[in-house]
């Protein structure tokens, strides 16, 4: 009596992340620098009235520019986590910074994280257009097969954002990780490239001009997008 197995998957690796530009509508990811971009982040992420960015990150939040702008450098150099900072198109100022983290080439897994946007980015187009950039590079362009969204279990925003972008939330591992010497218990979610072409065709009917009214607001939402209704 043969036991059931999973079927063969018969495919390259997946190709590492490298640092790269990839240029939207609203919003552009390019290399994360301190030097060039610091300045603009904390800014737009930096002090008393933006605390709450940093309530579920692993660090922050920061007293002062000094060691803010040395964790930056620090993250920079960094391979993975690869970090990639968000431009906002119409500024040319750095908004925000996503990573992709945990790259298991040989199983072409990884994961987004370690997600900061700064106040101007917050509830923004360019906000959606930053998380379609990216995993559009890791499904089209390197081959993935499962793209992960971890957070906080309490963290509802976050759990929230990761359904909208068509993430399948998949349990919760109990006492994961200790951060900032407070229990956190994880949200997993994931997108695998067999879901991904409808992810990203709501992504991009999403995207598109005629779905926003001359006000800006959106006609279709993403979920009613992928449900086709």
């Amino acid at each position: 009596m043969s036991l059931p197995i999973g079927p063969l998957v018969d495919a390259p690796p997946a190709r590492r992340p490298e640092r790269m530009t990839r240029e939207g509508r609203y919003v552009t990811l390019v290399p994360l620098d301190a030097d060039r971009h610091g300045d603009d982040l904390f800014t737009a992420a930096v002090g008393e009235d933006h605390a709450d960015l940093w309530t579920y990150m692993g660090d922050g939040p920061f007293p002062a520019r000094g060691p803010f702008i040395a964790a930056l450098a620090q993250k920079a150099q960094s391979e993975d986590p690869l970090f990639f900072a968000i431009l906002d198109n119409a500024s040319g100022r750095a908004v925000g910074y996503q990573t992709l983290m945990r790259i298991d080439i040989p199983n072409r897994v990884v994961e987004v994280g370690n997600i900061v946007y700064g106040a101007p980015m917050q509830r923004t187009t360019g906000a959606t257009e930053a998380q379609f950039l990216l995993a559009r590079h890791v499904f089209d362009d390197l081959g993935f097969r499962r793209y992960e969204w971890k957070c906080n279990a309490l963290n509802a925003p976050s759990r929230r954002a990761a359904e909208r972008y068509g993430f399948t939330f998949e349990g919760v591992f109990r006492q994961h990780m200790i951060i900032k010497g407070r229990n956190r218990d994880t949200a997993w979610f994931a997108m695998l490239d067999g879901e991904w072409p409808t992810v990203r065709a709501a992504f991009e009917a999403w995207l598109a001009l005629d779905n926003f009214d001359a006000a800006g607001r959106q006609k279709r939402g993403l979920a009613e997008l992928r449900s086709g209704s």
